[in-house]
């Protein structure tokens, strides 16, 4: 039988995803910061370069950080709530058998 995750109670789950939700805003603010800082820099070195380099560096390092924070974010949603604790590992059933 598959143990209930803590995700399953309604009010654990609002609280967990809230607390995610507000972790993702927190890190837009930073990727923004972020890629209008490189885009600065990226102009006071070079100067008017095509468009095109201006872009690419922009939505590189957007979603890469977007993307970085938002799989963090899932992992400490996982691990915080309990969630990673309520999966059934058939081999270590297999194990106890065995030993």
């Amino acid at each position: 039988m598959i143990p209930r995750s803590p995700l399953d109670d309604p009010h654990n789950a609002a609280f967990a995803w809230a607390r995610y939700r507000r972790v993702m805003r927190w890190m837009m603010l930073v990727t923004v910061t972020m890629v209008a800082g490189s885009v600065w820099l990226l102009y006071r070195s070079n100067g008017l370069v095509s468009i095109h380099l201006y872009i690419a560096t922009a939505l590189g390092i957007g979603f890469t950080m977007l993307l970085a924070s938002a799989l963090m974010g899932l992992v400490f949603l996982s691990s915080g709530t309990g969630h990673d604790e309520s999966i059934a590992d058939k081999l270590e059933d297999e194990r106890n058998r065995e030993g």
